[in-house]
């Protein structure tokens, strides 16, 4: 045992030294010139609406510092950040104990419950937002159960944190789910081989190999909290994006709205600073000789029910509850009667325009994440960091400056079914980019190195090799960026082509009007339609793992 315990110090100490000198050499190393330009050329593509700010912000420099310095700005920015920290962390305490659940133990049904708990994702904001105040607002469905006038008011901080909370949790799950699919288990073979509980191995050996994929996912949640509209506008708080839609509405404050959401992309890069030194200085990867191979079930033991009534509560309030009071509306509006083929024409428009920005954001994403994973480096971690800009933006925001980019620029393009889906990329691209990179870190620089070494091209490599490895991860960012498009409604409104309506513009068409019973039954279809795809998706991830 004393032996065992020697290597294994030797073995952890050298295992870092050894990430570290692949980072070197890999830093060394000058991306190949294709590369390279495809990846600026996507990094200027996503960072066009940031851009546009800029371009206005800088335009009219003294009315805009005007803006960001008020103190309404600041109370704005305390505001948001405490929401963002608040539901950033509740998004990690939920999602990470699912993702090791499903994906690590013998949960029973732990690829239905994988699916049920990330199935809120693709639930939109605003409708997430109104179905709360329906079941548990001051005079909802939970005060008619109880027999009272009135409950104690959700509005305010307390229903934007909920709200989020429940729709974004799955952004860490996902991305750590596919993470775990991929350790190794040795290190945690050896630590138990030495005496360590499996608490113990959990916290010293897994948690650490998991932090940059939790990073990632924590870093989407934060930047969709800081974007998000409807639920905080639904939920009365007052953030950025909901004082920057106001400002448009009301008074037509370009410059005043520009320069709150300049305000946006600097946090964003902000955040970006603070997940790349996470990363950096915490990159793991096997080292060790020998293939990989798949961890077996963790026995749950007297653990399993407490385990099983987790997955039920977090399905109970963030799925079921939601579902529940939609099918509530959905009867009342079945009297008024269903146009079927107008049902069916928007969810096909969705899948065609959710599944376009799929496919074009993967292979985006994939080229991102090489250059700035493989080749770490001021100009590709410049290439990042655009990558993530639209992602922090409102909708609205990023609509519009594609609309002046359209217009004046490439008119040809404008309210086309290519520009439509081409918003959607640059708003979701982030959601790829971190999970294809959090896969890409685990994978040894050793296997490409020896690849070359026999003569294969930085293409056939890239192929053949690195791509099997790292299947989980475009899959869960391919899903992540479709089940995001599928619910988009500002560049949806804003940017499709004439008469493209899809499920996420009936529903908005029909609950502003206030036919919320007809809005509930596009969005149970929405549910509906994206619930195949993400059950393929967690198969796919598995299988490829």
């Amino acid at each position: 045992m004393t032996g065992l315990a020697t290597g294994l110090r030797a073995r952890a100490t050298r295992a870092p030294l050894a990430a570290r000198a692949g980072r070197a050499a890999f830093g060394r190393r000058r991306p190949p010139l294709g590369l390279l330009a495809l990846g600026l050329l996507a990094g200027v593509a996503a960072a066009l609406p940031a851009l546009y700010l800029t371009i206005l912000v800088v335009g009219e420099a003294e009315a805009a510092a005007e803006t960001i310095f008020d103190s309404r700005t600041v109370g704005l920015t305390l505001r948001t950040a405490a929401l963002t920290a608040a539901v950033t962390t509740t998004a990690v305490a939920i999602g990470v104990p699912l993702a090791w659940l499903t994906a690590r133990t013998d949960l029973p049904g732990a690829r239905l419950w994988a699916t049920l708990t990330a199935l809120p994702l693709v639930i939109p904001s605003y409708i997430g937002a109104y179905l709360l105040v329906s079941a548990l607002g001051p005079t909802g469905l939970a005060a008619d159960l109880i027999g009272v006038d009135r409950i104690p008011s959700i509005y305010g901080f307390f229903g934007a944190w909920l709200a989020l909370s429940l729709f974004t949790y799955p952004l860490v799950l996902l991305s750590v789910r596919a993470a775990l699919r991929r350790l190794d288990p040795q290190l945690e073979d050896a630590a138990r081989a030495m005496g360590r509980t499996r608490r113990q191995v959990f916290t010293s050996i897994v948690v650490p190999q998991l932090v940059p994929a939790i990073g990632a996912g924590a870093l989407l949640v934060a930047l969709y909290v800081i974007s998000d509209f409807g639920a905080v506008s639904i939920m009365r708080f007052d953030s950025f994006t909901r004082e920057i839609y106001t400002t448009y509405q009301s008074s037509f404050d370009r410059i005043g709205a520009a320069s709150l959401g300049f305000l946006l992309v600097i946090f964003t890069i902000a955040l970006l600073a603070a997940y790349s030194w996470i990363r950096g200085s915490l990159r793991y990867h096997r080292t060790g000789p020998g293939a990989a191979r798949p961890a077996p079930p963790i026995p749950l033991g007297r653990w399993r029910r407490p385990a099983l009534a987790f997955c039920f509560a977090v399905t109970l309030v963030a799925l079921v509850l939601p579902v529940g009071v939609l099918i509530y509306w959905a009867s009342k509006g079945l009297g008024g009667g269903i146009e079927a083929s107008e049902l069916a024409t928007n969810a096909g428009h969705s899948l065609l325009a959710g599944g376009g920005a799929a496919l074009l954001a993967a292979i985006l994403a994939i080229v991102i994440s090489v250059l700035a994973v493989r080749f770490p480096g001021p100009l590709t971690s410049l290439v990042e960091r655009f990558g993530y800009t639209g992602y922090a933006l409102p909708g609205i925001v990023v609509a519009l400056a594609l609309v002046f980019f359209g217009t004046r620029v490439a008119p040809a393009l404008y309210q086309t079914l290519a520009m439509l889906i081409f918003a959607l990329t640059v708003h979701y691209l982030p959601l790829a980019i971190g999970s294809i990179s959090a896969s890409l870190l685990q994978v040894p620089p050793r296997f490409e190195e020896a690849a070359r070494g026999m003569g294969r091209g930085p293409v056939e490599v890239f192929g053949t090799v690195t791509t099997p490895l790292v299947a989980g991860g475009i899959a869960a960012g391919s899903a992540l960026v479709f089940l995001h498009a599928l619910k988009e409604l500002p560049a949806t409104l804003l940017l499709a082509p004439t008469g493209f309506e899809t499920l996420a513009t009936d529903i908005w068409k029909q609950t502003t009007v206030g036919f919320f019973e007809a809005g509930a039954i596009p969005s149970l279809l929405l549910l509906v339609v994206a619930a195949p795809p993400l059950w393929w998706l967690t198969g796919r991830g598995e299988r490829a793992s």
